[in-house]
């Protein structure tokens, strides 16, 4: 049963903030909430934090949930190996470290030596291993360090052999990785310029640069390598062929598909960035080079990605490897001679090798449906490594041999949980306008059709994302407890290629949410479950999903979950990286676009007077990618208006950003309170023994 208390929300002020944007008068009552340095924000936080952590705490099952969660999180994890030089480099958790750990070893059956530990930089966990790299003879470490959860990194230089940092420090450095040159004297990244005084975390970010950093100098002195100041929306990221030749730049304009692909010949001082690609008509991913051959995959005329061979000497003489096949071609790699192709089929990976020239060599058989990634190194390699996971399977690690297509399992990972009590299966329903839409179901064997199982149903559906099946902690405790985990797989992802994920953008968004209540309404049709035992779930992009769906269809739902979510459609234009969202979005300083985003909006759709279902917002105080002022406003709007019974609450984590480097205590608790938010308000007590 739910907490049957009456709620007493926390005093939102309601504020006569109106705007007439294109002819049409807007009001956005919560604006002030955008402050997060007055006062009155602070108090509402606060306020807000103390209603939710009073009301979880009346739950009895949440400290049960919590051990359990615990438990199943307490498990040796390993990430994929890869090599550089004559060492190995892969990180392990050994169950409940707050960060993994950064090894190195000379052999793989070698006790390995750790290089970077996280957790002994603060004592609770919140600063986090955001970004590395490994110099060309596996000497010297590069690495970014990010605090609460931001996207803001700090870079180092390790010593590998003695683990010592150098005096090398990098600051204001975003959505960069290094790469460095071949001659282990430095490595190429990309930063913004120092802000100016005043500014906060929340302001925009634009101008890109690219630098080369010299081992040993300051920072102050770093090579200005390419920078556009006519393009403030450019983003670069570097890369460095593994003959050493040439320098790749990436060129992207925040978060569209099509990319510029540029180079720079590395054995000519004077030789300028030649820009190869640079038409922005199309998706383009360096995948290596037989000197000025270079190998490309893109969605350039082949909707599902092919394999093309382009002669720099004669940029428009293509040549196509791989054609464009019946599955998406999402990643490519070039190991020993042999092209490494990884395939989704409907939403799961399969795996598949190619000579250069095109020819099939073999399928790599998978343990089941599942996901893929990994198959990275250099082009002489002749081993390489993977990892599966599953819905149940946690990730192993595979090593796989080049010249035989063998795969022997580097770490297998020991879970105490019985997996072969559940299952996962894949089914299909049909979109208003006929569009067949994929849904993965996992749950015990056996169920009971019968309408009452409590159902997760998940979803995100945007910049070409796709959602394969993957392994969760959290979600085992839901499937033990007799829940359904039910993910979806909608338009604006990256499951069927370029029109599928073109279809879920801009005029063409709402399709996102007709799939996602599609899916919600088969569930109910077929008797998994029912409104009052369904519950829908998604963050960043996938927030918004949830909170379209929530406004859009009220009556459908027994709950809803909104993470970190993009909720005002007309002002996310306006904080930090946001800017760069209008690929799927759109602008809202564009008149057209801006009606299509105003109908939408969850934040302004709300209506005062509707029941809506249980909702917990979950958000992170120093999120610099989402500004949190979405989830403020948001939750202070629904509050106002509830004219229904069920809770609206807000969870504002502190010292947590998007999600990424969040320490395991703070997810587990983060989960233990989402799951007793479920069993409270989806009626779960008579469905588990916690």
């Amino acid at each position: 049963m739910m907490n049957q208390q009456p709620i007493t929300y926390p005093p939102s002020r309601r504020a006569d903030t109106i705007e007439v944007l294109h002819d049409i008068t807007v009001a956005d009552p919560y604006r002030w909430l955008e402050d997060l340095t007055t006062e009155e924000t602070q108090d509402w936080i606060t306020a807000q934090n103390t209603l939710t952590a009073a009301y979880l705490a009346r739950i009895p099952q949440r400290d049960a949930l919590r051990q359990r969660l615990t438990e199943l999180w307490n498990y040796e994890r390993y990430g994929i190996p890869f090599r550089q030089g004559d060492r190995y480099f892969f990180t392990r958790n050994d169950g409940l470290q707050n960060q993994a750990v950064l090894y190195w070893t000379a052999a793989l059956t070698a006790e390995p030596q750790v290089l970077l530990d996280p957790n002994r930089l603060s004592a609770d966990g919140t600063v986090a291993l955001s970004g590395y790299a490994v110099s060309q003879d596996g000497s010297l470490l590069a690495y970014g360090l990010s605090a609460s959860g931001s996207d803001w990194t700090e870079w180092r230089v390790r010593d590998v052999a003695t683990g010592r940092d150098r005096d090398d420090l990098l600051q204001w450095v975003k959505f960069s990785n290094a790469a460095w040159s071949h001659d282990n004297a430095g490595f190429f990244y990309s930063r913004y310029d120092a802000p100016t005084a005043g500014a906060t975390y929340k302001d925009v970010n634009y101008f890109h640069k690219l630098y080369y950093h010299q081992l040993g100098t300051p920072q102050g002195t770093d090579r200005l390598i390419y920078e556009r100041p006519d393009q403030k929306d450019w983003n670069f990221g570097a890369g460095v062929t593994d003959d050493g030749r040439y320098l790749i730049l990436y060129v992207m304009r925040g978060t569209f598909r099509q990319n510029g692909i540029f180079y720079q010949d590395l054995a000519d001082a004077n030789s300028p960035m030649i820009e190869l690609f640079n038409r922005f008509d199309a998706a383009y991913a360096f995948i290596g080079n037989d000197g000025p051959c270079f190998y490309f995959r893109t969605d350039r005329d082949a909707p599902l990605s092919r394999v093309i061979a382009v002669d720099i000497q004669h940029p428009d003489q293509w040549r196509e490897i791989l054609p464009e096949s019946r599955d998406t071609l999402n990643t490519v790699s070039l190991l020993n001679g042999q092209l490494i192709a990884g395939y989704l089929h409907d939403a799961h990976s399969q795996v598949k090798t190619f000579s250069k020239e095109g020819d099939l060599i073999r399928a790599i058989e998978l343990p089941g449906i599942g996901s893929v990634s990994g198959f990275g190194g250099h082009q002489a390699d002749q081993e390489t490594f993977y990892h599966y996971t599953s819905f149940t399977a946690p990730g192993a690690v595979y090593h796989y041999d080049l010249a035989t297509g063998q795969s022997t399992i580097f770490h297998q990972p020991e879970l105490d949980f019985d997996l072969a009590l559940y299952e996962t299966t894949q089914v299909f329903c049909t979109s208003p306008d006929g569009t067949r839409v994929p849904i993965f179901l996992c749950h015990k064997k056996g169920i009971t059709l019968d309408g009452n199982n409590p159902t997760y149903l998940y979803g995100y559906g945007g910049f070409n994302i796709p959602l394969t099946p993957g392994f969760s902690s959290n979600i085992l405790v839901w499937l033990e407890m007799g829940g359904i985990l039910a993910q979806a797989n909608l338009r604006g992802g990256g499951e069927y290629g370029k029109t599928w994920y073109e279809a879920g953008t801009l005029q063409d968004k709402q399709n996102v949410f007709d799939d996602f209540i599609a899916a919600a309404e088969w569930l109910i049709a077929n008797c998994y479950t029912s409104t009052p035992k369904l519950a829908i779930a998604g963050g960043s992009n996938g927030g918004l999903l949830v909170g379209a769906c929530l406004t859009q269809r009220p009556d459908l739902f027994g709950a809803c979950l909104a993470a970190v979510g993009v909720l005002d459609m007309l002002r996310f234009h306006k904080f930090t990286i946001g800017w760069a969202w209008v690929s799927d979005f759109g602008s809202p300083d564009d008149p057209e676009q801006f009606k299509t985003l105003l109908g939408y909006s969850p934040y302004h759709t709300i209506k005062t007077g509707t029941a809506y279902p249980a909702t917990l917002i979950t958000t992170g105080d120093h999120d610099d990618r989402v500004f949190p002022a979405h989830s403020f406003k948001f939750a202070a709007a629904l509050q106002h208006a509830q004219g229904g019974p069920a809770p609206i609450l807000i969870r504002i984590e502190t010292k947590a950003g998007h999600g990424a480097g969040k320490p395991i205590t703070k997810l587990i608790e983060e989960a233990a309170d989402r799951w007793a938010f479920l069993v409270d308000v989806l009626g779960m007590e008579n469905k588990t023994s916690l």
